[in-house]
């Protein structure tokens, strides 16, 4: 059996999805290492895997970053982490590294072990005709330009990179599109922009959604149908008056609302309607297989989950990829999309009420729920890795 280094960012949305992949290489006998932060290594350790802390006690990225900011923040921590990361994987010494996209230590890492590597793409996966938000372009440019300190922070990180790195498969600056010979992308082929642009090298292996530990705490029995549920991100989160103000808009459509509040104390939105049930956070896999509507963030993650129960979607994009995946979202016909600045309680509860009374939306996501099934999720993932462990065979890492 083989050893199999996962390095990734330390957000729920990019580890989430590698969980169940994690679990299933465990369970066909290999060991699995994952750098992460002390706020993951609980799931990552139920996962099976043997955890290694990045340096430090928080993620290494804080939101809603502009992408000049993003880029200079990745390239700093990719600076900052990688002597503990190649430390580490020199003793646990991988036959693979598998990282996610937005991760560039991770193809750094392989360079320097010497070992194959995997991406992953949490993500939709960008290209030449779905442009990364990170990519080098005019309007890059125009903002690099505004914020100088940035761009600097930016240039001076890369050349320290490059002077005591193997930097060569990085891409010079569009750090959260790192591809491989072997790209697992998280959603299938249907729900991928211009999925045809892409070669075999991308696989599209469908959302991973695996078990997850049961919240024996929250409460099912109450639910009643239908029910609507509301949860903004745990990045970007949502202060208290917005959070009322969905549940507002969605009660008198619901026979249960369930708002995720996240780092939002649920009694810092004052008295609700009885039918709304605010909690930090949900079983949000076991909640969607009983929801009529997911109110949502746009986040990659949670959009897959819902559409892997058939769930139709109102999207609030907020930054980073979320934009791209509203549009997606109702390009399909799987839902609608409001911007924030849009999403008054009469706008939230006239856009929901379409939702739920036009046929369409949820039959445009139950023909997404089978896609996204048929697709092979964690399972396919685990085999794709698989067969590139038995491509590359006992890998000359031993040498180096």
């Amino acid at each position: 059996m083989s050893t199999v280094a996962f390095v990734n960012v330390a957000l729920r949305g990019h580890i989430n999805p590698t969980l169940p992949v994690v679990a299933e290489l465990v369970r066909r006998g290999h060991t699995v290492t994952y750098h992460t932060t002390a706020a993951f290594e609980p799931d990552v350790a139920a996962a099976g895997a043997t955890v290694h802390r990045y340096p430090g006690d928080g993620p290494p990225l804080a939101g809603p970053p502009t992408p000049v900011t993003l880029l200079e923040q990745l390239a700093r921590t990719t600076l900052e982490t990688l002597p503990a990361v190649l430390a580490d994987l020199r003793r646990a010494r991988p036959d693979v590294v598998v990282h996610g996209a937005a991760c560039p230590w991770g193809p750094v890492t392989a360079a320097e072990l010497g070992v194959p590597a995997v991406s992953l793409f949490t993500t939709m996966a960008f290209g030449r005709r779905v442009p990364s938000p990170a990519r080098a372009s005019w309007t890059l440019l125009a903002e690099a330009v505004t914020r100088p300190r940035s761009l600097l922070g930016y240039v001076r990180a890369r050349l320290l990179l490059a002077r005591r790195h193997r930097t060569r498969g990085l891409p010079l600056v569009d750090l959260v599109n790192a591809r491989q010979p072997l790209n697992l992308v998280f959603t299938s082929r249907a729900f991928q922009p211009e999925a045809a642009s892409f070669d075999r090298t991308y696989r599209f292996v469908g959302p991973s959604v695996g078990a997850r530990p049961h919240d024996p705490s929250f409460p099912f029995g109450l639910l009643r149908p239908p029910v609507l549920y509301v949860s903004l991100g745990t990045v970007f989160d949502a202060g208290p008056s917005a959070l009322r103000a969905f549940a507002a808009a969605l009660a008198p459509l619901g026979g249960t609302v369930v708002v995720a509040t996240g780092h939002t104390d649920p009694a810092a939105l004052g008295a609700l309607p009885d039918n709304v049930l605010a909690r930090r956070f949900v079983p949000q896999p076991e909640l969607l297989e009983r929801a009529s509507l997911f109110v949502t963030h746009g986040g990659m993650n949670s959009v897959n989950e819902a559409l892997y129960a058939g769930v139709p979607v109102l999207v609030v994009p907020q930054g980073a990829d979320q934009p791209q995946v509203a549009r997606r979202v109702t390009e399909l016909g799987a839902g609608l999309t409001v911007r924030p600045e849009a999403a008054t309680e009469a706008a939230v509860h006239a856009l929901a009420r379409r939702l739920l009374t036009e046929p369409r939306f949820r039959e445009a996501a139950g023909a997404l729920r089978t896609a996204q099934r048929q697709a092979g999720g964690h399972l396919r993932a685990a085999d794709e890795i698989e067969a590139l462990l038995r491509r590359t065979g006992p890998h000359e890492k031993r040498e180096h």
